[in-house]
């Protein structure tokens, strides 16, 4: 009898384990068919051709497969799985639990956001590997399909306007001149048209002329008057319908909203006011800090005094974007050398430092990552923004550095994705309260850096 329990404890184990990471492949090819940018992003060239169904309909489907798929985490056994798998079975469920819970707020009815969009597709090509001919023919193709979306995101938003399910007009009077961008009166003066004003030069000259002749075409034909309806509608219809509220309490079933993002995000099962008590916590401890380096260096004045010292002393800025790049650089240069100081594994992918686009620097923050492709045919890229250099303090320079370049974001992310040994949902997703905690964290260590 041992020995049969034995077996039939084995027999689960394998079925369970089968069972799982069946699902897990299952789900995860599913994910990069569904999400066609991100996959030709990660260097998977399959769905090249292809923007997304972002329909109603697709949205309404995709739920109903999540659920699906999240069904099926609950019919497998997790004791039945070993300690590694049973870590990527509570991960794995969360994360589709999450977006379970999400759909009921409709969300996606919003589709809007001044930090980049439907109104900034152009800068898609940031993120993918134009390198051969093909890949401009496909990038040509998605170009053809660029009315679907932007028709797609009109029929979202207008639902949404009329359930009452609109963006706070503080944000969505940052759109107007990031549409404009699009609406050009020449094809060659598009953003869409910058990747083939400078083709490769082991191109040929027969198919530099036929990319830009194609390139005007489908220019002319469809992405301008997609973005000229576009700009129409959110200029007339959805603008005016903006909401003057903020937060989203103020939107139908907000507060429970509000409270699942707060679940979501944090990973804990801590209220809004919990989470809150928490902050004004460390606004007293983080001030506390604040007043002893205003003792430190002998300011004499108010702590407002020396707030007001901070934003406007010449001394703290750039006069120009030029310079502002080029501490940037010299700052991410000075950290590479000290990591080995801390760390005894580094990722093998490097990082870059670039200005954010011109298009979008005065809507976004002041710095963010891009993490590298899956195939290694892209770094990840630390953005810094170089828009109104004279209100970017040189101080901000060194922290930032560190929490989204190294230590920070891109030495966690750029490990996570070389962990062959883990699932790709762990090596290519991640969860908030992880990913900015490492980049909290990471601040600290500067200190450590000789910062």
């Amino acid at each position: 009898m041992f020995w049969l329990s034995l077996s039939l404890a084995g027999t689960a184990f394998a079925d369970a384990t089968t069972d799982f990471h069946t699902m897990l492949d299952e789900h995860w090819e599913w994910t990069l068919a569904n999400s066609p940018v991100m996959a030709s992003s990660m260097g998977d060239r399959r769905y090249n051709q292809e923007w997304g169904d972002y329909s109603l309909g697709s949205i309404e489907q995709e739920h109903i497969e999540t659920r699906d798929f999240l069904r099926r985490v609950y019919a497998i056994d997790r004791s039945a799985l070993s300690t590694e798998d049973q870590l990527n079975y509570e991960l794995f469920r969360r994360l589709l639990q999450d977006d379970v819970d999400e759909f009921q707020f409709s969300g996606y009815l919003m589709p809007f956001s001044q930090r980049g969009g439907v109104q900034n597709l152009d800068s898609t090509t940031n993120r993918l590997r134009l390198t051969t001919v093909q890949d401009y023919d496909d990038w040509l193709a998605r170009l053809g399909k660029i009315d679907e979306v932007i028709e797609q995101t009109i029929a979202l938003a207008e639902k949404g306007r009329k359930e009452g399910l609109v963006s706070p007009a503080i944000l969505m009077q940052r759109l107007p001149n990031q549409i404009a961008v699009q609406v050009t009166e020449f094809a060659t003066d598009s953003p869409f048209f910058k990747p083939f004003a400078s083709l490769p030069d082991s191109f040929s000259a027969a198919d530099r002329e036929r990319l830009r002749a194609e390139a005007t075409d489908v220019i002319e034909k469809t992405v301008l008057p997609a973005y000229r309806k576009l700009d129409k509608y959110f200029n007339k219809k959805y603008l005016p319908a903006a909401r003057e509220s903020i937060g989203l309490s103020n939107l139908p079933n907000g507060s429970a909203w509000y409270e699942h993002r707060a679940r979501s995000y944090t990973t804990t099962r801590m209220t809004p006011d919990e989470i809150h008590r928490i902050g004004l916590d460390e606004v007293r401890r983080i001030r506390d800090e604040m007043q002893k380096i205003i003792t430190e260096v002998g300011f004499e004045g108010t702590f407002q005094e020396f707030l007001t010292f901070l934003r406007t002393d010449p001394q703290f800025y750039f006069d120009n974007p030029d310079d502002l790049y080029q501490e940037y650089l010299a700052t991410s240069k000075r950290l590479d050398p000290e990591l080995v100081k801390l760390f005894g594994k580094l990722p093998r992918m490097p990082y870059g430092v670039k200005p954010i686009p011109e298009s979008i620097a005065p809507d976004t923050t002041t710095a963010y990552y891009n993490s590298p492709a899956a195939d290694g045919s892209r770094a990840g890229v630390y953005y810094v923004n170089l828009y109104k250099p004279e209100v970017r303090p040189k101080y901000e320079i060194e922290v930032l550095s560190v929490h989204e370049a190294v230590p920070g974001h891109h030495l966690q992310i750029a490990l996570q994705q070389e962990l062959a040994d883990i699932p790709m949902f762990r090596r290519f997703q991640g969860f908030t309260a992880f990913v900015e905690g490492w980049g909290l964290y990471s601040e600290r260590l500067g200190y450590d850096m000789g910062l």
